[in-house]
């Protein structure tokens, strides 16, 4: 299990440590602020590399996606984030612009998340096969053969990633005949897979 931090315990931690520490530094010395300025400045360094995109990716499960915007908006400083981390979150931001129906906007993301580097196969393979479904739900059907390929070049750990795969792989094969049960399989971040790192 991950250890995380509530973003705003965080919060709180890092403006005590860090103004506490230079009160304290003022008033009394350096060495007395020393260790309460360091645990702050460690704490705010830790924010901007690992940002909320974890807690982020486990409210994703439940599928509450306004709670999933709030916790992602609280990444400020999305262009700081460690690669991994910005990476999954772009495809956060890609799987919920897709349950939302709005592809262009969710290709765009995915396909930031795919250039920016994801860390595990399942999760490559998941942004791919997101793009398949984006060209499917746009009759692109070569696009979508294409994506698909790209998906299943990687090693697939996840039972219900295959499962959903062969689905698709039947549906491809019958093209036109590809009803709305079908169409937009999607995959969440999280599950099985490797979680970012974070809050």
């Amino acid at each position: 299990m991950t250890f995380t931090i509530n973003i705003y315990l965080r919060f709180a931690l890092i403006a005590l440590g860090i103004i506490g520490g230079i009160a304290l530094w003022a008033a009394y010395g350096f060495w007395y602020g020393f260790f309460f300025l360091l645990a702050g400045l460690i704490l705010l360094a830790g924010y901007f590399m690992l940002g909320t995109v974890q807690s982020a990716a486990m409210l994703m499960q439940s599928m509450n996606f306004d709670a999933v915007e709030k916790r992602l908006s609280l990444t400020f400083f999305p262009g700081m984030l460690y690669k991994a981390n910005r990476a999954y979150l772009y495809m956060i931001k890609g799987t919920m612009a897709m349950y939302k129906k709005d592809f262009n906007k969710a290709e765009t993301f995915l396909q930031k998340a795919q250039d920016t580097g994801l860390a595990t196969d399942n999760e490559k393979s998941t942004v791919y096969f997101q793009l398949a479904n984006i060209a499917a739900q746009k009759n692109n059907w070569v696009g979508a053969q294409n994506q698909f390929k790209k998906a299943k070049e990687y090693k697939v750990t996840d039972p219900e990633m295959k499962e959903q795969y062969r689905q698709f792989e039947k549906a491809l094969a019958n093209r036109g005949a590809m009803n709305p049960a079908n169409r937009g399989m999607m995959i969440q971040p999280g599950g099985k897979r490797k979680r970012p790192r974070g809050m």
